[in-house]
């Protein structure tokens, strides 16, 4: 398989995952404190959403670069 052939796959694989999952959620640890023995943390739950529309796109440039990529070899 050549770079356009890999390239098209991870692009359609990549907009599946978007459309089935929807988006994806990211902690962080925003504030520490350390007082003696006691150990303070606060975690920020972010949930970060993929919209329809890249996911989409994604599946179609995927397909666009997989059909198209093994004609230029």
């Amino acid at each position: 398989m050549n770079a356009a052939k890999i390239t098209g796959v991870v692009l359609i694989v990549a907009g599946i995952l978007a459309l089935v999952y929807g988006g994806f959620s990211d902690t962080r640890k925003t504030h520490e404190a350390k007082i003696g023995p006691i150990e303070l943390s606060v975690h920020e739950n972010e949930q970060v959403t993929v919209p329809i529309w890249v996911g989409v796109g994604a599946v179609v440039v995927g397909g666009v670069v997989l059909v198209l990529g093994g004609k230029n070899t």
